[in-house]
């Protein structure tokens, strides 16, 4: 799928995904998963390694998948033999039955993480490696990135990269407003939320503020969630890519384990989150933010903070926590 082209009306249906992360021991098989996200109207899936078991159950399955590369591999395929090979491995025997949308490229590394310098290499190397296979009109190659990344964001207009991590992630949006795909961002007030609870309000970060929280110029904010993407917007601009899309490729609210972690807070942010990304931010109105809520299920081996193993929208013997209408 072409990412550069104007949101439809279908898009803007399926525009809620879910993260499929398997750090547990006591998760359903991938078969019962892909039936599950069926069963629940869910159509677009994040995995976080190119897993071959998923991969089989995906075939013919219709729903979009955004695969990862994990960022232990990044050193290595900053060797453009090795982006072939991985390509060759886990791509190709499945693109004509799986519906491969983005390959992530690493997910959330920091400026002055070891992996930093060999992200964009391994993007150029995997996006040529698509290419090459003359799929390059089907599948996005992107990163993931998180907000540290930004050395200001309040208010959101005067949102910009640290000094310290622009020549890190400027390269990178230049990289993808040259081939035309989203950067991807993990997007959590709730975090946001326990680390400034005096300046933050609960209301402000579930989308619950019965007014504006915020002004900023001609922008007014009530929820959080708009206002950390339309920072990240922002920052883009200056970094002088203001056409640039960013796919929200995580978000969500722990049920247990910590302060505010309750099952009616992360009932209530998923339920608005839903609402709320199906008509933009006020910087980029009307139009759907493609968005996947983190995680399927609780993943018991996660760590270190016990709201890590708290975030499943069911449970690993595949019950709704919240009943959720996805799309």
């Amino acid at each position: 799928m072409a990412n550069d082209q104007p949101c439809t009306a279908e898009d803007g249906a399926h525009s809620i995904g879910v993260c499929y992360g398997r750090v547990a021991n006591d998760l359903p098989s991938d078969d019962q998963v892909v039936n599950l996200f069926h069963a629940n109207g869910i159509y677009k899936m994040r995995i976080y390694d190119p897993n071959e078991s998923t991969l089989q159950a995906l075939k013919a399955s219709d729903i979009d998948l955004m695969v990862g590369v994990p960022n232990e591999n990044l050193q290595a395929l900053s060797d453009p033999s090795a982006a072939k090979d991985w390509v060759q491995r886990f791509i190709l025997p499945y693109s004509s039955d799986v519906k491969f949308r983005y390959i992530v490229v690493g997910n959330e590394i920091k400026y002055n993480d070891l992996a930093a310098q060999y992200v964009l290499p391994a993007m150029q190397n995997m996006y040529d490696a698509i290419k090459a296979a003359n799929l390059q009109g089907q599948i996005g190659v992107s990163t993931s990135i998180e907000p540290s990344l930004l050395g200001s964001s309040y208010p959101p207009s005067s949102g910009s990269f640290s000094t310290n991590a622009s020549p890190y992630i400027v390269p990178i949006v230049q990289f993808l407003m040259k081939t035309g795909e989203p950067l991807l961002a993990n997007i959590y007030p709730y975090f946001s939320y326990v680390s400034d609870p005096d300046d933050i309000k609960l209301e402000y970060a579930l989308f619950t503020s019965p007014g504006p929280v915020v002004s900023d110029g001609q922008f007014k904010y009530q929820n959080l969630f708009h206002a950390l993407l339309d920072a990240l917007y922002a920052a883009l601009e200056k970094a002088g890519a203001p056409s640039l899309k960013v796919v929200v490729s995580e978000t969500g609210w722990p049920s247990d384990g910590g302060n505010a972690a309750t099952v009616e807070n992360a009932r209530t942010y998923y339920h608005n989150v839903i609402d709320h990304v199906k008509s933009g931010t006020p910087r980029r109105p009307g139009e759907a933010i493609e968005t996947y809520l983190f995680a399927m299920f609780d993943e018991n081996q996660k760590g270190p903070a016990e709201t890590e193993r708290h975030f499943g929208l069911f449970s690993p013997g595949m019950q709704s926590k919240y009943q959720i209408t996805f799309n």
